[in-house]
C-alpha cells in the first residue's frame, strides 16, 4: 500500500493529511486528517496532478525599481515551473505597467497568463508614483 504524509495548504489550519492509495476507492485514494472536503481534494490532487501559482519577477524598465512582481493567473502544472521560469527570466517590460496586465499570454500552453501583481510607472511620473504610495502626512 503507497501512501503519502502531507501537510494541506488550502486553509489556515493545515491539516496533517496522509493520502493513500486505494484501488477500492472510486478517487483510487484515501485521505485521513482533513477536517474539510478541501483537504481530501488536495490531498488527492497532490497525488495525481500538483499544481502551484506561480510567484516571482521581471525585469522593467524606465520605472523607479528595476523589477516587477508577476504571478500566473491560475495553477500551473508543478513539473513545468523550472521551464516557465527559464521563460519569465527571458522578459522584459517598459514601464508604464497596470496591476492584473498581462506579461505573457497563455505560459507553455496551460491557458494560465503571467500578469502584474502591482501597477508601475514610469520615471516621468515619479511625483504621481510616489503620491499613490506614500500616506500622505
Amino acid at each position: 500500500m503507497e501512501a503519502k504524509d502531507m501537510v494541506c495548504i488550502v486553509c489556515p489550519l493545515g491539516c496533517k493529511l496522509k493520502v493513500i492509495k486505494n484501488e477500492g476507492s472510486q478517487t483510487g485514494y484515501t485521505v485521513e486528517g482533513n477536517k474539510c472536503f478541501r483537504g481530501a481534494d488536495y490531498g488527492i490532487k497532490e497525488m495525481t496532478n500538483p499544481t502551484r501559482v506561480l510567484t516571482t519577477t521581471v525585469i522593467i524598465y524606465d520605472a523607479p525599481l528595476n523589477r516587477l512582481p508577476v504571478k500566473t493567473s491560475g495553477a500551473i502544472p508543478k513539473y513545468q515551473i523550472e521551464r516557465a521560469m527559464e521563460i519569465i527570466n527571458g522578459v522584459e517590460v517598459k514601464a508604464p505597467i497596470k496591476a492584473g496586465q498581462i506579461i505573457i499570454k497563455n505560459i507553455l500552453d496551460t491557458g494560465v497568463d503571467v500578469i502584474a501583481s502591482r501597477s508601475m510607472y514610469g520615471n516621468y511620473k515619479h511625483e504621481d508614483y510616489l503620491k499613490d504610495y506614500l500616506v500622505q502626512g
